[in-house]
């Protein structure tokens, strides 16, 4: 099987979606969040927006992870830009993204409910509607809608997964 991206803002469900999913698939999962620096991190929790350089090593150590998982992976990034994605898919040409789309004031809530210990505050969603580049057009993609049941959007997961593998 090729690797997956579950991708889209914060809030969208990344985590949700890409460790059932991985589970129905029997795909392991790298979780993107795992992997930033301690500096991106911090500036996270403070509310700073990282930039592409920040992002840049991130995003070639997950390319890396993902190459690394010949018989597929299921990985949670955000992959906000077309380079973000385009960095992935040098390292697995075959990659395949899920994007979960929501609405600003979904993310918002959703991120809003996660409460003061998670890495990404709430003040930080509208800066990744500005910087997102839904993936329209581009090849390999699933859009889905991220309000939609967890078990109904895994269904959708897996059939496509497994059609585009057949």
């Amino acid at each position: 099987m090729t690797p997956l991206v579950f991708m889209g803002v914060a809030g969208c469900g990344k985590s949700s979606l890409g460790a059932a999913a991985a589970t129905a698939l029997g795909l392991p999962l790298i979780e993107g969040d795992d992997y930033h620096s301690e500096q991106s991190r911090q500036l996270m929790r403070s509310g700073v927006p990282l930039t592409d350089a920040l992002r840049a090593g991130w995003l070639e150590t997950l390319g890396g992870l993902l190459a690394a998982h010949p018989d597929g992976a299921a990985l949670t990034c955000s992959a906000l830009k077309r380079s973000y994605r385009e960095v992935l898919r040098r390292h697995a040409p075959a990659v395949r993204f899920v994007f979960l789309e929501i609405s600003r004031e979904d993310a918002r809530t959703r991120v809003q409910s996660r409460g003061a210990a998670h890495l990404f505050p709430s003040t930080l969603v509208d800066s990744q509607f500005a910087t997102l580049e839904p993936p329209t057009g581009e090849p390999n993609v699933l859009v889905v809608d991220a309000t939609h049941p967890l078990p109904r959007l895994v269904d959708q997961v897996v059939a496509w997964a497994r059609q585009e593998t057949a």
